[in-house]
Parts: structure tokens; sequence; C-alpha cells
């Protein structure tokens, strides 16, 4: 695949540039359209499940226009071009070919909700072209892929935002972060995560591959693989080849928390381990983890298990307990308590508020896309520090060894056979 020249600059964009010198203005919807010229031309890349939940949301904004739809399968293509139809009055353009959509110069962003194997090759190709590119977490199947992304937004200028949605719900990560941040917990010596796995994902795609289904396009430089059902769509992640399973998929969106709010950048440590202990199917990714990474006077812990950690059941299925000198915080994705001595205290003391509230995920990508900028708080570079961290553990999970990290140069010290997870190499024709 060779790279595609970049648009001409349009006007608007030109104008959004300029723009861009200030810092970002939030504006409120209008309940009409905007006027055409004013609109934002969207193009979707992946519309099964989590693609059309994503199209809904983006339906919402009178400022954006659905310009087009692409997925390599006929049904979910066919069905989110009739959605727009029956909610907007207008039918987007179906493209089944990514490539031929990036060459639409009158294209200004594209969302990608493909699964991860397919996000770097898909997000550099959209900036090369001249878009600003939204994609789902976690960010790249692997660090040089999510390294190639951030590179990317930077050199090409690029308005990012990557789909970690709960960074910008509501107030309760935000009065989490700045919680920690006022020092009134003490000294933060743990943040520990947890992810209960929940049901085991089943696939009603049939056994045998469908006519509308381009397969092999939607390998794309994955291994070449015969069809299995359970190998496409919703279970996707349960396979190395394309994903890092449960543990990926909800790493980004609590580890969040403790990176935002203590500043994490690479740990000098990883170590994980675990296993299937749960599911009994052709899938290969584990059901059950615990993840250790290590910096200096901290250790950030991640854990995929059946139950939530004992003393904290009533937060539900996923959270986050920062662990003070003086106070502990545990929070899930809609509250948060401080407890002191084993005791839950209601009135513990909070700081002013310090962090200013979000638009929305959505529409804060599309406020930059307007005023041209680019540090969006859930950008591609934050999206790779994010991500990189469960990649490494994962990683960490399939050596069986404790491996030490040199963030700088985003190298294993002494790596030897993890060394070979860092990239992969792309199935012939495909190439990063």
């Amino acid at each position: 695949m060779h790279s595609i020249p970049a648009p001409a600059v349009t006007r608007r964009v030109f104008l959004g540039t300029a723009a861009g010198l200030a810092t970002m203005i939030h504006r409120p919807l209008s309940a009409q359209p905007a006027a055409p010229s004013d609109q934002i031309q969207l193009a979707l890349i992946g519309v099964g499940g989590m693609g059309t939940g994503r199209l809904q949301q983006f339906m919402t904004h009178p400022d954006v226009r659905i310009a087009a739809i692409c997925d390599v399968d006929r049904r979910h293509r066919d069905a989110a071009i009739a959605l727009v139809q029956a909610k907007l009055g207008y039918a987007p353009a179906g493209e089944g070919d990514f490539r031929r959509l990036l060459t639409n110069k009158a294209i200004d962003a594209v969302a990608i909700q493909t699964p991860d194997h397919w996000h770097a090759l898909l997000a550099v190709r959209a900036m090369e072209a001249g878009k600003d590119v939204f994609v789902e977490k976690p960010l790249a199947y692997s660090i040089s892929e999510g390294r190639a992304m951030a590179d990317a937004s930077t050199r090409h200028a690029r308005v990012t935002q990557m789909g970690n949605h709960i960074h910008n719900t509501g107030r309760n990560y935000r009065s989490v972060v700045e919680l920690v941040r006022s020092g009134t917990l003490g000294r933060i010596h743990r943040a520990q995560c947890w992810r209960t796995f929940g049901a085991v994902l089943t696939n009603d795609e049939p056994t045998t591959q469908p006519a509308e289904l381009d397969y092999d396009f939607w390998l794309g430089p994955a291994p070449k693989r015969a069809y299995h059902p359970l190998r496409s769509h919703r279970t996707f992640r349960n396979f190395w080849d394309y994903s890092g399973g449960t543990f990926i998929d909800f790493w980004c969106h609590i580890v969040d928390v403790p990176v935002w709010a203590l500043d994490l950048q690479g740990p000098r440590s990883v170590s994980a381990m675990g296993g299937r202990y749960v599911v009994n199917d052709v899938t290969e990714t584990p059901d059950t983890m615990e993840a250790m990474l290590e910096y200096p006077n901290l250790l950030l812990s991640f854990s995929l298990r059946p139950e939530p950690p004992v003393g904290f059941t009533h937060m539900g299925g996923i959270g986050c307990v920062f662990e003070g000198s003086d106070a502990t915080l545990v929070t899930n994705y809609d509250t948060h308590e401080v407890w002191v001595k084993g005791k839950l205290v209601e009135d513990f003391p909070r700081p002013a508020p310090s962090i200013p509230d979000s638009p929305g995920h959505l529409r804060e990508f599309l406020d930059g896309i307007k005023a041209r900028t680019l540090d969006t708080t859930c950008n591609l570079r934050y999206g790779h520090r994010l991500t990189k961290l469960g990649l490494l553990a994962n990683i960490a999970y399939r050596t069986g060894r404790r491996l030490q990290w040199d963030d700088t140069r985003e190298r294993f010290v002494d790596g030897g056979d993890a060394d070979t997870y860092l990239a992969r190499k792309f199935r012939k024709p495909y190439a990063l």
C-alpha cells in the first residue's frame, strides 16, 4: 500500500487553522443543522455494533454530516446507510475499501471503529490524507503501531481523539483526579484497578463465511486464517491475532484515572500472570489475569477477575483503589468514596474544582476540528501513553517473565523474546 497524497486545503480548514491560535471554544449545539459550509464532513470506517453506536452519537450533532460509510461487511454498511437515511433524510456514500474513501477531498475527518489490528494502518493513512481522526480504544494492536499513530498526529498536525468516553463523561473522574492531586490522601503508594470478567462472549455469525463479508480484507495485515465465526466481529478480541482480550478492552477505561491523576509514564518493570480458567472454546486470550507495573515508590496493578476485590464489591464490575498514606479512595465510572482507617468518611475535605468540565467526548473532538486544537484530552499521544501500559502487561503475560522497560527508547532492557511483541510483521501487501 502506498501513501495517499493529502487533499488540498479547503477554505473551512484554512479558516479553522487560523482559529487554532486561540484556545478551544465549546460551542452550544444549535437546534437547527449548521449551514453546509460549516458542517464537518465525517466518514465512519467500521459500523458493526460499536460503529453503529458511534454513528448514532455523531448524528445528534447538527454540524456533522455523515458523508460516507465504509465497512468490509455489506450487511453492516447497508444497515448504517439506511439508518442515516431514516434519521437524517439523506443517504451517505457506501464504500467497502477505505483507500478509495480517503481520496475523497470533501471528507474532513474519519471515525475508526474497526478491530484493533486495523487501527494503525487506517489512522496513519487517514492522517497522511489530511483527515482528522477519531479512533476507538485500545489505541493500537502493538506498541510500535501506537507510536506510529502518535507521531503521525504530530507530523501531519491532525486533530485526534481516542474513544475513551468515560474520560469526558460527568465530573466523577475529574473530581477523583483533583482529590488525588490535592495531596489530602497522602502519598499514593498503590493504585489497584480491576475488571470482572463477566459472561463469556458468544457470536451469532454463521459457521460458514457470509457472502456479504470480505473476510480476507477483514483480516487485512493480520495472518491468514481460515474463517471461524468466533474470529469475526464482536468476539475478535479474544484472539491474539487481532487484539489482547477483555484485559486490553477495558484497560483504557479504568487505568485512565490513575494515569491521569498521577501523570504516569512508562513503568520501570512489568510482570503478569493468569490463564484461561473459565472459558473453554477455541479463543486464546486469558479470562483471569493479574498485572503489576512498578514505578518508583508506586505499584500500579490491574486484575481481570470473576468478582470485585473483597471490601469493594459494592463498587461493581470495574473500579480503581488509590491507597494513600493518609486515606484510601475507591472509584468506579460514576462515583467515588474516601476511607480513613477502614471507615467511610462522607465529609472528607474536597479541593476546589480545577479541571474544566468537558462538553463531551465527541463534542470536544468536533470543536477541536473547527478550532484546529490538537491537544484534545484523549488525543493519540495520550492514547498511546495509556494503551502502551496495557500492551506491556500483555507482553509480560505472554513471555511469563518480569520485564525491565526503558520508556525513553520504548524498548525492553535485555528483552529477548519480549522484543518480538513490540511490533509485528504485516501480511503482504499491507505495510505501515
